[in-house]
């Protein structure tokens, strides 16, 4: 039976909708992360790992996470998380 995979659609500030796959969710020292994806279907899909935080408003967004550091140790976490999934992760 397959799964079906939850959608979360992002309005970025140019007013452009972008649709993710959320992959796997986790909270780490009070901060939720999300793993998402472009594809589930793709075997060379790009995926983002996003961290969430509110905005003046209370709003949540999500930003992508570029700190190598912080990166390297949520990776980590997903790939656990996700162990029968493979994941690479490019250095542009």
């Amino acid at each position: 039976m397959e799964e079906k995979q939850e959608k979360i659609v992002f309005t970025t500030q140019d007013n452009e909708k972008i649709e993710f796959y959320v992959l796997e969710q986790t909270m780490i020292s009070g901060v939720n992360y999300i793993l998402v994806a472009d594809s589930v279907e793709d075997e060379e899909a790009n995926a983002l790992i996003l961290r969430e935080s509110a905005n003046e408003a209370d709003e949540i967004i999500y930003d992508v996470v570029e700190d190598d550091n912080e990166l390297q140790a949520i990776s980590k976490v997903f790939i656990e998380m996700l162990d029968d999934t493979e994941i690479e992760f490019d250095k542009e």
